[in-house]
């Protein structure tokens, strides 16, 4: 049957990336960083730290570790080193992730406009982005840009809102619970692709991808589209 010439495939009113794991392969230098700072604290990280660590912001951890160490350096100092060593590291290493670069290139060409929401610092976002493009979103959002940041919904909503669209409408792109949670909460369709082996609870609008080189135009419109009847 020939295709009708008139009929347009959905695609989503935004797309709305994380930074750390998702785009750029950065969640691990986040975790070396902290992994360093405790060791120093005499407080080695398991699997137990995991959730306060993965897609969390730096004074999240911070005060973490203050709590499970007992050290006597205050919250904000241990903030300011968490800070210092995971932009020193995101300088000297900032590798994007495999189809990130592709799928940006790909939204660009369809007209489909695209925010960066992370709960990583400016400082951190914008050497991020002097990597690979600033061009690519119309918006950037970093954690000092809300009053909450992940996993509150704040960023999320802002970014719509920024963007003058309904959450509802837009696709988040997440790889960790944490950012899944904040998306979910602000509306958004989510389209989960993991940087790590923690288990990502699916939902009604929650969709899970092992990797973003399996994601395209179609299955992003997908996400945002009404259900037939």
């Amino acid at each position: 049957m020939p295709e009708n010439p008139s009929f347009r495939a959905p695609v989503p009113a935004a797309v709305l990336f994380d930074m750390d794991g998702t785009l750029v392969d950065t969640e691990h230098l986040w975790w070396q960083a902290a992994a360093e700072l405790a060791d120093e604290l005499q407080h080695a990280l398991t699997d137990q730290d995991v959730p306060e660590v993965l897609g969390q912001a730096i004074e999240h951890t911070a005060a973490h570790l203050h709590r499970v160490s007992g050290t006597a350096l205050s919250e904000d100092e241990l903030a300011t080193r968490l800070g210092d060593s995971f932009a020193g590291k995101v300088a000297a290493e900032t590798v994007p992730r495999p189809g990130a670069l592709a799928l940006l290139a790909s939204l660009r060409d369809a007209h489909v406009p695209t925010a960066l929401v992370s709960a990583s610092p400016r400082r951190v976002v914008d050497l991020v982005l002097g990597t690979i493009g600033r061009d690519w979103f119309a918006v950037t959002l970093a954690a000092e840009d809300t009053p909450r940041t992940k996993p509150a919904p704040d960023p999320y909503l802002a970014a719509a809102e920024r963007l003058g669209l309904d959450p509802a409408l837009c696709v988040a792109v997440e790889d960790t619970p944490t950012g899944v949670a904040s998306a979910s909460a602000a509306g958004c369709a989510v389209l989960a692709v993991p940087s790590s082996d923690v288990a990502i609870p699916g939902g009604s609008r929650v969709t899970l991808l092992d990797s973003l080189e399996h994601a395209d135009l179609a299955l992003l419109g997908k996400l945002t589209a009404p259900p037939a009847v």
